[in-house]
């Protein structure tokens, strides 16, 4: 579905997309390195599991520490097996990708036993890139 709108692309956008999305690399950069230096300042003053803060030039930084836990899920369904509490374990189904590619090539499949199977999707992407290097 297309829009009828009569948008005007021009030479002066393309560069100012380049240069900034050029900075907004450099940006990340330069903010990536000040994590670590925050990160090993409290690894260093209380500890690499630990929150803290400290107050400079009327700024506060902080570090939080995020826990998350999953289970183990071989260790856990074995476990649950062995208690025989199988209803707390989920079987999944789903086709495997790469094994039906082999049987479609071994001649097992046919491409046709699958129609309306396939579900395909795309996504834009935007891209600018100078001509000559710079």
């Amino acid at each position: 579905m297309k829009k009828n709108q009569d948008t005007l692309i021009t030479g002066e956008m393309l560069i100012n997309y380049y240069e900034l999305n050029k900075k907004k690399k450099e940006i990340e950069a330069e903010m990536n390195h000040l994590k670590n230096i925050f990160h090993d300042y409290f690894d260093r003053q209380i500890g690499s599991h630990d929150k803290g803060e400290i107050t400079l030039n009327g700024y506060k930084l902080q570090r939080q520490i995020r826990k998350t836990e999953k289970f183990n899920e071989d260790e856990t369904v074995k476990r649950l097996e062995d208690l025989k509490m199988n209803d707390l374990i989920q079987i999944v189904k789903k086709p495997d990708a790469l094994k039906i590619k082999s049987a479609i090539n071994l001649g097992f499949l046919q491409e046709k036993d699958l129609e309306g199977c396939i579900v395909t999707t795309t996504s834009p992407a935007i891209s600018v890139k100078p001509l000559t290097p710079r």
